[in-house]
């Protein structure tokens, strides 16, 4: 059986088999508001704070530490998620940063059936995909089943440990800026964790906001990788959501899914660790 894409192109959305048990999550990153006013008929919404992350002091797994197995289990039956159900995930960034996040929680779980619309909301509906701004009530369901994180993850012990070696990699996803310390929009210190390598998760994408095909996305990986078992590479961004970008397109790339170090600059900031800083 041919294995499910991570990314679905907006225009193939009205090809869903409606008998198929289809959730369509609407995970934009603050944007309850923006939800409420308009969202693709039938989503239901998720907060990235709320739904996606367990938030508690930052310097302790950073600004969007993961929730435990047993809050995300309980998230997905509050959107009448089962095992079986086929989820459609977006949100109102083309670059579909939050969705990603809910992406990769799903799979890590084992969730196989869960793909991230290309170009999110706004390319949804330039296809033609309808809109509401009715209530949208979710089917109830038994509780899922969620024991642990399977997908491989990464912590700050082991990052300060490998960050420098020739053996691993340790990829920073945000952008140049923030990387060279030159600005820092969130996080109280700006600069990066030493040794690791800037590829902002942006380059994930073309010009028209979309994701680049998986075989220019394979070779751009693959080059920058060269020499590096899949098991030695870390991926980290600023609080572990846009880190799931890159994930998502490694995965739609073929590649294996790389560690995520969901605490990334806002938790290693945070803990009197060595950091390259713009004057350094």
């Amino acid at each position: 059986m041919k294995s499910l894409s991570p990314i679905i192109k907006p225009e193939d959305l009205t090809w869903l088999n409606q008998d198929e048990e289809i959730v369509i999550v609407d995970a934009s990153a603050g944007s309850k508001s923006r939800y409420e006013e308009q969202h693709l008929s039938g989503a239901l919404f998720v907060d990235v704070n709320e739904d996606l992350a367990n938030i508690g002091d930052y310097a302790i797994g950073g600004r969007h530490p993961l929730p435990t197995a047993e809050q995300f289990a309980q998230v997905l039956q509050k959107l009448g998620i089962t095992a079986h159900t086929h989820v459609i995930l977006y949100d109102d960034k083309n670059a579909g940063n939050a969705a990603a996040r809910l992406w990769w929680m799903l799979r890590s779980i084992g969730h196989e059936k869960v793909q991230v619309i290309d170009g999110g909301f706004q390319a949804a509906v330039q296809a033609g995909f309808p809109t509401t701004n009715k209530v949208e009530i979710p089917k109830s369901v038994e509780p899922y089943r969620v024991s642990s994180w399977n997908l491989p993850l990464s912590d700050l012990n082991e990052v300060e440990k490998v960050s420098k070696t020739e053996d691993h990699i340790v990829i920073d996803v945000r952008d140049a800026n923030r990387f060279a310390g030159l600005t820092e929009p969130i996080d109280t210190i700006a600069g990066h964790i030493p040794g690791a390598t800037n590829i902002p998760y942006t380059e994930n994408l073309g010009t028209d906001g979309r994701f680049l095909t998986p075989a220019i996305l394979k070779d751009k990986y693959e080059h920058a990788l060269v020499n590096i078992q899949p098991e030695n590479v870390i991926v980290h961004c600023g609080s572990g959501i846009t880190a799931c970008h890159t994930l998502l397109a490694m995965d739609y790339a073929g590649l294996p899914i790389p560690k995520l170090y969901v605490g990334s600059w806002s938790e290693w900031s945070r803990n009197n660790k060595e950091m390259i800083l713009a004057n350094s």
